[in-house]
């Protein structure tokens, strides 16, 4: 099944999605030479309007975008494309070109989010990122920053300072989270020794303390 481009005047919008954390990374517009080409390669293409030209992503910046799943809507007039992000998506060098909040979202994955991008530096390293650096330095620069954090957030307790305790816990939860990626440790290791620990009613968790807490 191929789009309908005559639709949308040859041309249809694209949507782009981290293929492992669902993160929309970008849009952009596929004519039928950038459609076939991302059939053929694998590879994300896409027409360039302000230059009036086909566009292989990465090609100047090496940041390729490794096709691994696209589906057409109930229109057949846009695109969803899954892949494989290679450094980062946006020209401002952000990993996602929507940063720029309008609306706040309480994003409940949040933390899911935050080691899916630790473990992807891990594989995709981007030169003077400070999550590479704390890898490469290793388990010992790693736990000095726990407890660096760790201290920063007691400080931060005693002096009854609630925004700056919010971001010395913000500061801890990211380098915990650096320090389970570097020993393999997961998201879901931990919600599963959570859940060990607490009784689950139905389809309802009672947190009541237990004997182990």
């Amino acid at each position: 099944m191929r789009p309908d481009f005559k639709k949308m005047n040859n041309m249809i919008p694209a949507i782009v999605q981290d293929y492992q954390t669902k993160q929309v990374l970008m849009m952009a517009y596929v004519n039928e030479e950038a459609y076939d080409k991302m059939l053929e390669t694998k590879q994300t293409y896409f027409y360039s309007r302000s230059r009036n030209e086909l566009w292989h992503k990465g090609e100047t910046s090496g940041h390729f975008q490794y096709i691994k799943g696209m589906y057409l809507d109930c229109d057949q007039d846009t695109l969803l494309i899954y892949v494989e992000q290679i450094g980062v998506a946006c020209h401002t060098g952000a990993y996602s070109c929507f940063f720029d909040e309008v609306l706040p979202f309480n994003n409940l994955d949040i933390l899911h989010d935050l080691y899916d991008l630790i473990e992807d530096r891990k594989v995709h390293p981007i030169e003077k990122s400070y999550t590479n650096y704390l890898l490469d330095q290793g388990i010992d620069k790693i736990c000095k920053k726990v407890g660096e954090e760790a201290s920063e957030t007691i400080i931060a307790a005693k002096n009854d300072n609630k925004e700056e305790l919010i971001g010395e816990i913000s500061d801890l939860f990211y380098h915990v989270y650096v320090l389970m990626s570097h020993q393999g440790v997961t998201v879901e290791d931990i919600e599963r020794k959570l859940g060990e620990r607490h009784q689950v009613v139905g389809n309802k968790k009672d947190f009541h303390k237990r004997g182990d807490y």
